[in-house]
């Protein structure tokens, strides 16, 4: 028997927004995890896994969450009160992974290590500036006034879609950063595999929720 196009939306409402709340979940269990595990202040490197997931795992993924129409924690404000939270989350995650960078190019430098040597370093590096770029960009979107030749409407798909290659981006450093020494010395077994499957998930979700989140906008305006 087939479903009515009515009974197929809010099937297909009601799994987004769980695979949101399962985001937020994960985004910050993962981060949690990372920093029981990196026990923070117990050495000059501790803090560099904590502040990078706690930027590219859970802030920056609350930030793009704002946006979501069914999983957004911030649904009440206005569209331009969730733009505010989106750019302060941005911001803060950017500021975590500028100091987590650079303390283990200080704790590098401290042991007499090669920086940028693996490919965990060198997607960091990509990730981080990335991030600062976008955060750049965003400026254009809360002053428009600043590039009066572009199209508001052009300037908010190239945000989006730069924004979303950056989580990427991010989400592979940290795919990355458990294969390393570190991680795996620590992290064994089934435990492995399921901190593994965290920046996947939440990846999947971001991708899928901001291209139906600029679609919804696009359906709405008029």
């Amino acid at each position: 028997m087939a479903l009515s196009a009515e009974t197929e939306s809010h099937i297909y409402r009601a799994l987004r927004t769980a695979s949101g709340a399962a985001a937020h979940f994960v985004a910050l269990g993962f981060t949690i995890f990372v920093a029981v595990l990196a026990r923070p202040g117990s050495s000059l490197f501790s803090w560099h896994p904590v502040l990078m997931s706690l930027a590219f795992s859970f802030l920056m993924t609350e930030a793009l969450l704002v946006f979501s129409p069914e999983s957004s924690l911030l649904r009440s404000l206005s569209r331009k009160g969730r733009a505010r939270c989106h750019w302060v989350l941005q911001l803060l995650a950017l500021l975590c992974a500028l100091l987590g960078f650079g303390l283990v190019i200080l704790h590098k430098e401290q042991l007499g290590k090669a920086h940028l040597a693996t490919r965990h370093g060198q997607a960091g590096l990509l990730a981080v500036l990335w991030a600062g770029l976008q955060c750049c960009g965003g400026v254009g979107l809360l002053y428009p006034k600043l590039l009066p030749r572009w199209p508001l409407a052009k300037l908010k798909l190239y945000h989006a879609t730069s924004g979303l290659v950056g989580y990427l981006l991010g989400s592979a450093s940290l795919l990355l950063g458990m294969c390393s020494l570190w991680f795996t010395a620590t992290v064994t077994g089934g435990a492995w595999y399921l901190a593994v499957l965290c920046p996947v998930l939440t990846s999947l979700v971001i991708m899928n929720q901001v291209s139906n989140a600029y679609l919804y906008r696009k359906r709405i305006q008029p």
